[in-house]
């Protein structure tokens, strides 16, 4: 009994690593969970693009529900992922705030002009203090934000068309009922 027992300890330990190593594997990296889901946006105040003069605060969208979308002119995936951005503030009410993160004002502008500006307003996080806040750690980032500041849905990477009608549209519906 003794020697048989000696056996079943190794062989509990590993169906138990390879269970843990299985679940991992089988997980999505681009579906991080955000600590932030459900607690109030971070707080900011920072210029806006074309004026920089101008500070542009979170609160200033209180009593709105409003995408942020975290984007830079030195990101690929930002390119692939801003036609998606464009329809999405073309064919909804919702405000869509731009968020140029770590990248050069001039060339920020001029890649909006080159591909469109969908956004109601362009901040601009120069260091990358305020992206920190919000757990920013690549481009494209995006945030839904209901009336009360509160993040409601977090996406880290490009949007995709799929994203923003099977997440996006139906949580925007709820919480504007």
């Amino acid at each position: 009994m003794m020697a048989s027992a000696r056996f079943l300890i190794p062989l509990g330990i590993f169906i138990a690593v390879a269970a843990f190593l299985f679940k991992g594997l089988s997980l999505d990296p681009k579906e991080v969970p955000s600590p932030l889901i459900g607690k109030a946006a971070p707080e900011f105040s920072l210029p806006l693009l074309n004026d920089f003069e101008a500070p542009f605060a979170n609160g200033d969208m209180t009593g709105e529900v409003w995408l942020l979308n975290v984007f830079a002119s030195w990101c690929g995936p930002c390119l692939d992922e801003h036609p998606i951005i464009v329809n999405f503030a073309r064919s909804t009410a919702v405000p869509v705030v731009g968020f140029n993160y770590k990248d050069r004002p001039r060339a920020a502008k001029q890649w909006l002009n080159r591909h469109g500006d969908p956004y109601t307003q362009v901040v601009v996080d120069l260091n990358g203090r305020i992206g920190l806040d919000y757990g920013v750690y690549g481009v494209p980032e995006t945030f839904l934000i209901d009336q009360q500041g509160i993040i409601r849905y977090k996406k880290i990477g490009p949007l995709t068309q799929m994203d923003v009608s099977q997440d996006i549209i139906p949580l925007i519906e709820e919480l504007s009922q």
